[in-house]
């Protein structure tokens, strides 16, 4: 299983790629054979990297849904959107399609942004406007992990 935690910047070429800085291409190693999935995101104007391994399990959650209700259809049809195969060619890069770079503003400069077992690539200065939110993280974080405590020791 992926851990994908760190932040990365880098530069999009004339061509539409990205580099991979090293210390993510080691991160990396086990899923680049198996190839990649690229997609929107859901909440934000950023792009999902999905490892195959990562995405055929979220396609086994996707392929349990009832297609004879309409929001279900209408979710596969949004959630899939866009979606593209890429691999990371023999020099480290990935290529961002212009369809999936329009959609985020990406132009030059982007973070790659881990984010547990996805990366997010996002456009330098909508990154740093979605982590510079005016929200109040600590609210946020005790609302989102505040409950869990699923340590033997009752200790999270």
């Amino acid at each position: 299983m992926l851990n994908l935690t760190e932040t990365y910047e880098c530069k999009v070429d004339a061509k539409g790629r990205i580099m991979l800085p090293t210390a993510l291409k080691k991160t990396l190693a086990p899923s680049l054979a198996g190839g990649f999935v690229l997609k929107r995101s859901v909440f934000q104007r950023c792009l999902e990297l999905w490892p195959m391994a990562e995405w055929d399990l979220m396609m086994q959650k996707v392929n349990k849904l009832n297609r004879f209700v309409k929001k279900n259809n209408d979710f596969i049809r949004k959630f899939t959107a866009g979606v593209k195969m890429i691999e990371v060619d023999s020099t480290g890069r990935i290529l961002l399609p212009k369809d999936l770079k329009a959609f985020a503003s990406i132009e030059k400069e982007v973070v790659l942004n881990g984010a547990v077992n996805i990366l997010e690539i996002w456009d330098t200065q909508g990154y740093e406007e979605a982590i510079d939110d005016d929200g109040d993280f600590a609210e946020l974080a005790e609302d989102v992990m505040g409950g869990i405590n699923d340590l033997p020791d009752g200790i999270s």
